[in-house]
């Protein structure tokens, strides 16, 4: 789960809403006038897009259009219970995204369970994409642990528990560590989740299988970081991800599981040149 620092969008990036033929979707957006390419970026499992809001301004300052959305039944993009939240229902949004942006070719970065996402849509939807960016990120499944019992979050999202008890639960040994608005955005953000969606993200992040073979079978070109401290897929898992699909992983310092926030700068240094080139 990232944590913004500031709630306070930069110069440059405004909150909008785009439609799709597949639903509105909340975004923020950092354009340019005559963009080298367009830049499109998933959040995570309990994240938004306000994951990524450091970020914008400086990849804007390189010349690239750049909007990063919140997922079906995330923060601000609303959702139905019966809408469908498999992995491939979730790439077909991004790529529907891509195409309501208006350019022939998107370049996709997915953050965490985001990079799953990610992996199915350029899978998928292959020719919508210029290039595929994974940040601490697996090539599969996380899978529970005792650090993470996200199989027991399941079985309490299956219960009567209110979605702020749920939250609070998850959230108890870090509960009163941020400042009082970043502490109510985080609950704010937490319920205003679809309930069926978010149990249907823990589960991916409990079963989704490897695809790395058919990713890399795309041909395009594929850039992996992470945050130095990242803690959620073992390092050597990511780095064998990076070396399947031909390359090596950029380590972010000062950073951990969410650069975007902890580090833009840092971030920004690893992977913008990775862009630049291909643009």
């Amino acid at each position: 789960m990232s944590t913004p620092r500031s709630l306070d969008l930069p110069p440059g990036v405004v909150a909008a809403t785009v439609q799709t033929p597949r639903g509105r979707f909340a975004v923020h957006h950092a354009q340019v006038e005559h963009p080298r390419a367009h830049v499109l970026l998933v959040p995570g499992w309990t994240g938004s897009k306000e994951d990524f809001t450091p970020l914008l301004p400086l990849v804007a300052g390189a010349g690239f259009s750049v909007t990063a959305y919140d997922q079906r039944g995330q923060h601000e993009t609303s959702a139905d219970d019966a809408d469908d939240f498999s992995l491939g229902a979730l790439a077909a949004d991004a790529a529907a995204l891509a195409e309501a942006l208006g350019t022939t070719r998107v370049h996709l970065l997915g953050h965490s369970f985001g990079g799953l996402v990610a992996q199915t849509a350029v899978i998928e939807h292959t020719a919508r994409w210029a290039s595929l960016s994974l940040l601490c990120t697996g090539p599969a499944a996380l899978g529970a642990s005792p650090e993470r019992p996200l199989d027991e979050l399941v079985a309490r999202l299956d219960g009567p528990e209110p979605i702020g008890d749920v939250y609070r639960a998850l959230k108890a040994s870090s509960l009163g560590t941020h400042p009082p608005e970043i502490e109510t955005f985080l609950l704010r953000r937490f319920e205003a989740n679809s309930r069926v969606g978010l149990r249907a993200f823990t589960q991916h992040l409990l079963d989704a299988p490897d695809r790395v073979a058919e990713v890399a079978a795309t041909g395009l070109p594929a850039w992996v970081g992470r945050g130095a401290g990242d803690d959620a897929w073992p390092h050597a898992v990511q780095d064998d991800l990076a070396a399947r699909l031909g390359t090596t992983v950029q380590v972010v310092p000062g950073a951990d599981h969410s650069p975007a926030v902890e580090n833009p700068v840092g971030l920004a240094a690893a992977w913008l040149p990775f862009l630049e080139d291909l643009s």
